[in-house]
Parts: C-alpha cells; structure tokens; sequence
C-alpha cells in the first residue's frame, strides 16, 4: 500500500488559501471491506477533513490516498447489482444516443465505466464503444457482458495514446469519476484532446448544494476527494480547456449534476439559471458552508440518542447497505456492534466480509427475515424507494427501517 498524500494547494487551481469545512476525523477507507482472518484493529484509516478553496471555490478533502488503494484488487463495487442504477443508466444511454444522434460510425469512450452498466446500450446498438475501468472485477464483468474494457486509470497521456491508436471519440461519458481524480484539471484536458472535431463529453457529479442542504457528510470519504457546484465545476473544466453548454439536475446519489461540455460552445439556458441559482445561495463563498459541521455534529448526536433509545426499550437493530458511504457515518457516529447486530446487502461479492473498523458483519437480505431484527438503519439511504420495496416482506411483518439522513426517523 502507499502512503496518503496531504495536499499543499488547491487540486484545481493550485491556491493554498484552503478554508475549513468539517473533519469528520481518521476513517477507514471506503470499500475496503474486512476479512474474517483479518486482525482487530488492522483496519487503515487516514484524516478525512473537507475543505473550500478561497479561490475557485472547490470543496475537496485534504489527503490523496494512491487510487491503487482503493480501487485495486478486491474492489466491490458494480454497479448493475443495483435496479435503480441500471435503471439510471439505461435511461442515460436512450438520452444520450438521441441527443447526439449516434450510430455506427461513431466513437463512444467511457472512463470509469465499471461492470459495462451503460456502456451495453450501446454496444446493442452497433456503434464502437469502449470502457475504461481500473479495478479488475467490474472490468472483467463488462468484458463478459460484450463491452470491450481497458484496464487502466484515465489521464491526458492515455487519452493522447488512445487518439493516436484511432480511438478519438464523438462522445467521452464520465460518470460519478471525476470526484475520484487526484489532477481533474489533466484529466478534463485529457478528455478535451481525445474528442474529435464536434465531440461532446458529458460528466456526472455529486451536487455540493443538495450535499449541503440534504446534511449528507456520509457522502465524503476517501475516492470522493471532490464535490461540485456548477460554479467551481467550469473554472475546473475550463482550466482542461472544456466548456460547460448544458446542465441537469439529477436526484440519483443523493443528487447530482450531469454536465454536458465541448472545447467550444455556448452555454444553454439551463446553464444560465443554476449559475443565477448558485449566485443567489452564495454556493461559491465560505458563508455556504458556515455552520455545515455544526449542523452534521446535532444529526450524529440525534441519531445515536435514537438508536441508544430504541435499544433500551429492547429492540433489535440491524442495518442495510454495506456501501462506501455507510463507512463515514457508522465511524464518525460511533456505531459498532454494541448497537448493530448486522449489514445486509444484495451484492454477494460483501457477503461473509465485514465494514471496516466497526467490523459488523456483511449478510445476505435474506437474513432480515430470518432474523427478524426490529428496526433497520438505512445506510444506503440513496436507495431507500429501491430497497423499501425490496424488503416488503420484511416490513409487513413488523420491521421498520431508520432513515438516519437529513433527520434520524423511523417508518414503518
């Protein structure tokens, strides 16, 4: 393993006037699931502390941990066990094969392209589609399911190898990764010279305002070392020499923006209003943000006394969700096995594992009715219409789940 990096400027403009936002203290990594042979106590964590920069306004943790780290061997995210995210990217592709008209004598590169969730829908479809994907379980799962997957981290000298191999693309898709790039200002220019003449790239990140208003801290941990407003997002593309032509608002992960961008272009309406939108909130100053960790220490404090409350009256509780974000709210609220009996999760590639540093162990669904623990606490609460649904049985028969976020509540 390598060691974290703290930062000394800025990941985009390289400014060293970095504000405070929260600490949320030493935390496991994300997604680095425990071993049953593993030791107590063994488990890495490094500093996860938010900051602003004071120049271009972009919100980013303070240490690098090497991608290789957290993305390499063993890594369990796939993306297509999910309905709601196949669903999401099923409709992305259909969006995006009519808006920019692609047939087969286009080029279509997906960067961080995971199991081949979207990038399917266009192999269906006859046009040349390649995936990009450093870790080698979902790259293998997108190459069994027909998608042509390079094994490889994205930066502008692959993109330069891929142009000079034939591989300039009409379309360069870039989904939930630029949050996890070191040097995003390489890699958006990177994106920028793999486009052919005309070409578009199109970007989905996490939403800062709704990250803000929504109390979602459990969404920072290590692989997201950066989160956008629309504001600090086209200072960053612009300095990769993209421009920012559109704009939607997206409620997957908790909220999200989808950017179109081009080396050339005009900005669109939509554009228009989310900057007006974010000027107005002030997304771009510290005063946004004042107040954030005050705010996230009064949900953790309420979320414990609930959990404390229920477990004296005797109930049972367990949890669902062994995601990445679950990792930064069970540490920073202090929940362990003295709380919480269990994880489940429909991805069996967690099952028999267990969450890093709290150690709760990972089971299959199928163990909450067998179980038949009183109370769940929703982890991944970004699903929760998903999973409610899933777990219908579970909750005709008595359960209830815990929604810990933005207000710890209980519903039947």
């Amino acid at each position: 393993m390598g060691l974290a990096q703290a930062i000394r400027g800025c990941r985009a403009c390289g400014c060293d006037r970095l504000l405070p936002v929260i600490d949320l203290g030493r935390t496991p990594l994300a997604d680095r699931l425990a071993s049953p042979d593993d030791p107590p106590g063994s488990d890495r964590t490094e500093p996860l502390e938010l900051v602003m920069c004071g120049a271009c306004a972009l919100v980013q943790i303070t240490v690098t941990v090497p991608p290789a780290d957290l993305f390499g061997q063993g890594y369990p995210y796939h993306s297509s066990v999910s309905p709601a995210l196949r669903a999401h990217f099923a409709a992305a592709a259909a969006a995006h094969l009519g808006r920019y008209r692609l047939d087969r004598h286009h080029r279509v590169v997906e960067i961080a392209s995971n199991d081949g969730v979207m990038l399917r829908h266009f192999v269906a479809r006859g046009i040349p589609a390649l995936g990009i994907e450093p870790s080698p379980g979902p790259a293998a799962a997108a190459r069994a399911a027909g998608v042509s997957t390079l094994d490889a981290y994205f930066d502008g000298a692959l993109a330069d190898r891929l142009a000079g191999d034939g591989w300039s693309a009409d379309l360069v898709l870039a989904a939930n990764v630029l949050a996890h790039v070191p040097d995003p200002v390489d890699f958006a220019a990177g994106i920028a010279r793999l486009l052919r003449p005309g070409g578009h790239a199109v970007f989905e990140v996490p939403d800062l305002g709704d990250l803000v208003q929504g109390l979602a801290f459990d969404t920072i941990y290590h692989q997201h070392l950066c989160y956008f407003s629309l504001t600090s997002l086209e200072a960053l593309l612009g300095r990769g020499g993209l421009r920012v032509v559109d704009v939607e608002r997206l409620a997957i992960h908790g909220g999200s923006l989808r950017v179109h961008a081009a080396p050339a272009g005009t900005p669109g309406a939509a554009v228009a209003a989310l900057r007006a939108m974010e000027q107005r909130q002030g997304a771009a100053s510290p005063a946004f943000l004042a107040g954030f960790a005050e705010r996230v220490a009064r949900l953790r404090d309420r979320l414990r006394d609930l959990l404390a409350r229920l477990a004296g009256e005797g109930a049972r509780i367990a949890a669902y969700g062994a995601a990445a974000k679950a990792t930064t709210l069970l540490a920073y609220c202090g929940i362990d096995r003295t709380t919480v009996d269990f994880v489940a999760d429909l991805n069996a590639r967690k099952w028999g594992l267990a969450m890093p540093g709290c150690r709760l162990p990972i089971v299959p669904p199928a163990r909450l009715l067998e179980a038949m623990p009183s109370h769940v606490l929703l982890l991944a609460w970004n699903f929760a219409d998903e999973i409610l649904a899933q777990q219908a049985e579970y909750r005709r028969r008595g359960g209830r789940f815990i929604l810990p976020l933005p207000e710890p509540r209980v519903i039947a």
